[in-house]
């Protein structure tokens, strides 16, 4: 299923826009509950006036609030970055540390923050379960936990090291285009021959290719065998 799933989605990335390690755990904590798209067209006004932790550990409360209001939660959310950026400005001279066990330690970061941070910023491998991973997995008969943390060690028994970041990508990708919460396209899969949940979604290959999202809609549909809607 992890070979399909490369096959499938060739394109996989970090969908979040960041050009440093802050940056990235900036944005990752505006993607609670919100999408990549509206985090994305937050965050170059947010990067260009706080661009780094310095900056942002000094910020006025109010004007941040402001600023990053469109990604909701925005009274918690700054809570968190002014709480990150003053914990890195005061521990780490201002850098983001390269290792689970700094990060978790920091305010507004949790492992699935983490594993974010240290395989797209720093390349080291990592599980991140977000809610699609959450659901792809348990979809998939590998795991019946719904605990985030067990779910990671469960897939990292699972799945290469070095496969992990990318892995991540791919399962929320195809979460993402595929196999959606309330209605996966199971009819325009291409993992419909091994996953043990095909028929949760319509099953009917027309029907299911009008459920497929994202930019490459032909394409993933082209991959299942189905005609593109």
């Amino acid at each position: 299923m992890a070979r399909i799933l490369a096959q499938t989605h060739p394109d996989a990335r970090c969908e979040l826009d960041f050009t440093t390690p802050f940056e990235l755990a900036v944005a990752t904590i505006l993607s609670a509950q919100c999408t990549d798209v509206r985090v994305n067209q937050t965050t170059p006004a947010l990067f260009a006036r706080y661009p780094d932790a310095e900056s942002m550990a000094q910020a006025d409360r109010a004007d941040l609030e402001e600023m990053i209001r469109p990604t909701g939660f925005f009274r918690n959310k700054t809570t968190s970055l002014l709480g990150l950026s003053h914990g890195l400005t005061t521990q780490y001279d201002g850098e983001v540390p390269d290792t689970m066990a700094q990060l978790v330690k920091l305010p507004g970061i949790g492992r699935k923050t983490a594993n974010v941070i240290l395989g797209d910023a720093f390349g080291v491998p990592g599980i991140t379960v977000d809610t699609h991973m959450s659901r792809l997995v348990r979809r998939f008969g590998w795991t019946t936990e719904t605990d985030p943390v067990k779910i990671e060690h469960v897939v990292n028994g699972l799945i290469p090291r070095k496969e992990w970041t990318m892995f991540s990508h791919r399962t929320i990708f195809h979460g993402r285009r595929v196999c959606h919460a309330r209605k996966p396209a199971c009819g325009a899969c291409t993992l419909t021959k091994l996953c043990p949940s095909y028929g949760t979604g319509p099953i009917d290959p027309t029907a299911a290719a009008r459920l497929l999202k994202g930019p490459r809609v032909a394409e993933l549909a082209e991959a299942a065998g189905v005609p593109a809607p």
